[in-house]
């Protein structure tokens, strides 16, 4: 085999997912699963064998994606007492801040452990619930014009 600087070519398929030639890395999941025995987020996070981690990091990936929602559909801005330059920094922020949340919960989903799948999902789910839906809405009429500070992730 030519020499490729270095590399290893010999590498078998499941050395490979398990961290390279050396191994001592952990197997990535590429379909669902299910347990506690996982990584989300960092390297090492929530631990393995720990189940009370695992819970804490179930509850973090629920309580980020219920503020997800809670940053796409709450207004932070009055409009009538607001100057422009300083509310235009203000969404700017907020819709930063609200993207890289949502990109955390995507991270997390992307271990494809069943369990975090389920609470983004109903992390998402109860946000809406709280802060879009009607269910908490003084009026039930459709107020014309409305905005948010951030623009709401609806499909």
């Amino acid at each position: 085999m030519e020499d490729m600087g270095g590399m290893n070519m010999t590498t078998s398929p499941s050395s490979a997912a398990s961290g390279g030639a050396g191994g001592g890395g952990v197997m990535m999941h590429m379909t669902f699963f299910w347990g506690g025995n996982t990584e989300i987020l960092f390297n090492g996070w929530p631990g393995y064998d720990n189940l009370g981690m695992y819970i804490f990091a179930l509850v973090i990936v629920f309580v980020i994606a219920f503020c997800v929602e809670g940053l796409s559909h709450y207004k932070f801005i009055k409009e009538e007492k607001s100057n422009n330059v300083v509310a235009g920094l203000l969404q700017s922020i907020i819709y930063g801040f609200r993207v890289g949340l949502g990109y955390l919960v995507m991270l997390a989903v992307m271990s494809f452990n069943g369990g975090v799948f389920i609470v983004a999902i109903g992390g998402h789910t109860l946000g809406f619930m709280v802060f879009g839906s009607r269910i908490f809405k003084k009026s039930t009429l459709p107020t014309l014009g409305k905005s948010f500070d951030s623009i709401p992730t609806n499909c």
